[in-house]
C-alpha cells in the first residue's frame, strides 16, 4: 500500500483531475481519507460503483457528498448503458479548464487518475469508459497490481493499485471492507467474518436473510447452522460444515444473492471530506 500511495504521489502531478470510486454499499468504509492530500488541488469526481448491489440509500450519500462539496455520481459500471452518465460527470469536472485550453486554440487530451480500495470496480470503470476490456478485473482485492495509461474517446486513464488505510482507526468500518472483498481474504480468519456479517445483516436486512436461507434470525452461530441444515453443509458424522456456509453466506452477499444492501449509514460520513 505505501507503494501504491508513493506511485500515485508520483503521477498525480500530470493529471487533471481524480476519479475516485467507492463502494456503493458501504461509502464511507471504502473512502481513504490519507488520499485527500495526495489530490492536492485536483478536482475530484466520487463514483458510487456497484450501485445494483446497493438499496436506495444510494441517493443519500450522492447527495450528501454533493452538499459537502463534491463531484458525486452512482454507477452499474458493468452495464454499458452507464457509460453516458460517467463520460458526462467527466466533462463536467473539466469544463471549465476545457473551456481555458480551447480559448487559447489548443485542444489536448485531458487525463485523470482512477483511484480507491482494491475490488471497488476501478478497473471495470475503466472499462466502462474505454468500451473494451484494457484493465484486468477480477472479485478479490490485488487485482491491479501496476499504474497503466488507458486512451479513452479525448482523454486518458491511469488505473492504479488499490490502497487502503496504513491503520484503521474504526474497525466497525474496517470489517465491512472485509465483507466486500476489499481485503485479501487469505489474511482474513473466514469465521470472524461470516458470523460478524451475519450479525450486521440480522440487524439491519432481518427479511433477507429469511427470504435466502428459510431460517429464523437470532445469534450468528445459530444462524450459521441453519444455513448448514437447509443447504446440506454436513460432514460424516453429522457434524456442521462451518466453513463451507462461511464461505456461501460471503460469496452470496458480494454477489447480490442476499438482496440489496448497504452497510454504511450517512452518519459515518461525519468527518469526510469531500
Amino acid at each position: 500500500m505505501t507503494r501504491a500511495m508513493r506511485m500515485m504521489e508520483e503521477s498525480v502531478g500530470v493529471c487533471d483531475g481524480i476519479i475516485y470510486v467507492l463502494d456503493a454499499r458501504c461509502p464511507a468504509s471504502s473512502y481513504n481519507k490519507n488520499l485527500k492530500k495526495t489530490f492536492a488541488s485536483r478536482p475530484v469526481l466520487y463514483v458510487l460503483n456497484k450501485c445494483d448491489l446497493a438499496d436506495g440509500k444510494t441517493d443519500g450519500f450522492v447527495k450528501l457528498i454533493r452538499e459537502k462539496g463534491g463531484a458525486c455520481i452512482k454507477l452499474n459500471a458493468v452495464n454499458a448503458n452507464s457509460r453516458r452518465d460517467i463520460a458526462g460527470a467527466i466533462s463536467l469536472l473539466i469544463a471549465e479548464k476545457q473551456q481555458k485550453s480551447l480559448s487559447k486554440g489548443y485542444n489536448r487530451i485531458f487525463r485523470f487518475m482512477v483511484c480507491g480500495v482494491p475490488n471497488t470496480g476501478k478497473s471495470t470503470v475503466i472499462n466502462l469508459l474505454s468500451r473494451e476490456k484494457r484493465a484486468a478485473t477480477g472479485d478479490k482485492a490485488g487485482v491491479t497490481r501496476g499504474k497503466q495509461w488507458i486512451r479513452c474517446d479525448g482523454f486518458e486513464l491511469l488505473d492504479t493499485p488499490g490502497t487502503t488505510p496504513p491503520a484503521f482507526e474504526n474497525q466497525k468500518l474496517a470489517v465491512r471492507l472485509a465483507f466486500v472483498g476489499s481485503l485479501n481474504d487469505d489474511i482474513l480468519d473466514i469465521d470472524d467474518i461470516a458470523l460478524a456479517l451475519l450479525a450486521e445483516l440480522a440487524q439491519k436486512y432481518p427479511q433477507n436473510i429469511m427470504e435466502r436461507y428459510g431460517i429464523e434470525v437470532g445469534e450468528p452461530l445459530g444462524m450459521l447452522e441453519g444455513v448448514c441444515r437447509r443447504r446440506g453443509f454436513m460432514l460424516r458424522g453429522g457434524d456442521f460444515d462451518y466453513e463451507r456456509a462461511e464461505r456461501a453466506v460471503i460469496d452470496d452477499f458480494r454477489k447480490g444473492r442476499i438482496g440489496k444492501v448497504t452497510l454504511d449509514d450517512l452518519s459515518d460520513c461525519e468527518g469526510l471530506e469531500f
